[in-house]
C-alpha cells in the first residue's frame, strides 16, 4: 500500500470513531419509557380532577324522589292535613278513594288508542278550540289531547266512556279537596255557591316526556286551582315547585294531586303551588313511552283572579271583595296594602293564554301580579 493510501485510511478511521453515536445503553431505555408515560399519566390524572362537574362525562342517574306526603281520605285529622301538605310543598297524594284501579287502567287504554291514531285523525277528531284540541309533536318531546270534562269529540267512531267517568270522578274529588283548602286557609269557596263556575280540563300527554335534571316541558300548560293524577303503576315524576324542581314517587293507586297557581292567588300567598302538570321522568316508562292523564279543576275563560281575603272590619264597617275591587281599581294604594294583598287583581283568559304560550321554565307568570 502506497503511502497516500495509508494516509487517506487514517483519515476515514478517524471520521468514523468521531462522528458515531454511541449506543443507547439498554437498560436505560425502559426505564426512560416508563418514567414518560408515568408523567403523562399524572398529569392528565390532575386535568381531568380540574375540570368542572359540568364537563365531567354524562352518566345516566336517577335522581332521589322527595319526601311525598301522604294522606288518607279517612284520616279524622284530614283537613288539617291537605292544608298543611299545601301550604309546605303545594303537592301530596290521597290514599283511600273510591277511584277503581280498574276504571283508571280502562282510561289509559283509551288514551293508547287515541295516540296511535293517524295525525290526519287525530286532528279531525279534535280540532283545535283553544285550549281545547290536539296539540302536535312540535319540539320532539310529545303529543297532547286537551279535551272538556265530557271528553267530547267530533267522532262518531270513538268510545271514550271510561276516560269520561274517571274525569268525572277525579273533579268530584278535586272540589272536595278545594273545599278543604278555602277552610284552611281561610277564604270562601268561590265554587261552594256557583258549581257552574269551575271549568275541568284533561289533558293526555303522551311521549318522551323529560328525564330527571331537565324534564320536557312540551304539551303546554294552564292555570289551575288543583290538579289530579291517578298513579297506575310506579313512575317517577318532575314538579316544578316554587322551591325550584323536585322529583316525587307517588304510591301505586294513589291520587297525586298538586295545587295551582290559581289556588295561591285565591289564599293570598297562604298556599304553595307546583307550576304546570306534572312531567313523568325518562327512563321509568315502559318503553320510554309516557302517557299522563292530568286533570286540571280550573276556571272559566271569563273569570277574574284575585286573593280571597276574609271580610275585614274598618270602623265598624264590613269590607267584603267588591269594595277592595273598586279601591284597586281607583288606584287606591293605601287601601290595597292596609288588606294586606300579595297579588292584584287580574283576568283569567290573559294570563291562561300568557302561561299556554310561555315556557315555564324561566320567571313564574305571577310575578307580573305581585304587590
Amino acid at each position: 500500500m502506497t503511502s497516500s493510501a495509508l494516509e487517506q485510511t487514517k483519515h476515514l478511521s478517524k471520521m468514523d470513531s468521531t462522528t458515531a453515536a454511541p449506543p443507547p445503553t439498554p437498560s436505560a431505555q425502559p426505564n426512560s419509557q416508563l418514567a414518560s408515560s408515568a408523567a403523562s399519566a399524572d398529569i392528565l390524572s390532575r386535568l381531568l380532577h380540574r375540570l368542572p362537574p359540568t364537563l365531567s362525562l354524562p352518566t345516566r342517574r336517577s335522581s332521589p324522589a322527595t319526601s311525598f306526603p301522604l294522606i288518607s281520605l279517612s284520616d279524622p285529622n284530614l283537613q288539617d292535613l291537605i292544608f298543611s301538605a299545601s301550604s309546605q310543598r303545594g303537592y301530596f297524594q290521597l290514599t283511600n278513594h273510591n277511584i277503581p284501579s280498574k276504571l283508571a287502567t280502562s282510561a289509559e287504554l283509551e288514551s293508547v288508542s287515541l295516540f296511535d291514531l293517524a295525525k290526519d285523525k287525530k286532528e279531525s277528531y279534535f280540532p283545535k278550540n283553544w285550549p281545547l284540541g290536539f296539540e302536535g309533536d312540535e319540539d320532539g318531546n310529545g303529543e297532547s289531547f286537551w279535551l272538556d270534562a265530557e271528553c267530547s269529540t267530533v267522532s262518531t267512531e270513538l268510545v271514550l266512556a271510561s276516560l269520561r267517568e274517571l274525569t268525572r270522578a277525579l273533579e268530584k274529588l278535586g272540589l272536595e279537596v278545594i273545599q278543604m283548602l278555602s277552610n284552611g286557609a281561610g277564604f270562601e269557596n268561590p265554587l261552594k255557591e256557583h258549581p257552574t263556575r269551575n271549568y275541568s280540563l284533561l289533558c293526555l300527554h303522551g311521549g318522551l316526556d323529560g328525564n330527571d335534571d331537565k324534564p320536557g316541558l312540551s304539551g303546554g300548560s294552564y292555570p289551575y286551582i288543583v290538579g289530579l293524577q291517578y298513579q297506575i303503576r310506579c313512575q317517577k315524576y318532575s314538579l316544578l315547585t316554587d322551591s325550584g324542581w323536585v322529583t316525587v314517587l307517588p304510591q301505586v293507586d294513589s291520587i297525586m294531586v298538586t295545587v295551582g297557581d290559581i289556588a295561591q292567588v285565591w289564599s293570598n300567598g297562604k298556599l304553595k303551588k307546583v307550576r304546570g302538570r306534572p312531567k313523568a321522568c325518562l327512563g321509568d316508562c315502559e318503553n320510554s313511552r309516557c302517557i299522563s292523564m292530568s286533570l286540571l279543576v280550573t276556571l272559566p275563560s271569563e273569570s277574574t283572579v284575585s286573593p280571597l281575603l276574609p271580610k275585614v272590619i274598618t270602623d265598624g264597617i264590613n269590607a267584603n271583595e267588591d269594595e277592595i275591587r273598586e279601591d284597586e281599581e281607583q288606584d287606591n294604594i293605601h287601601s290595597v296594602c292596609k288588606t294586606g294583598r300579595r297579588f292584584g287583581s287580574f283576568p283569567f283568559d290573559d294570563y291562561a293564554w300568557r302561561v299556554y304560550h310561555g315556557p315555564l321554565l324561566f320567571k313564574d307568570p305571577l310575578d307580573k301580579y305581585r304587590i
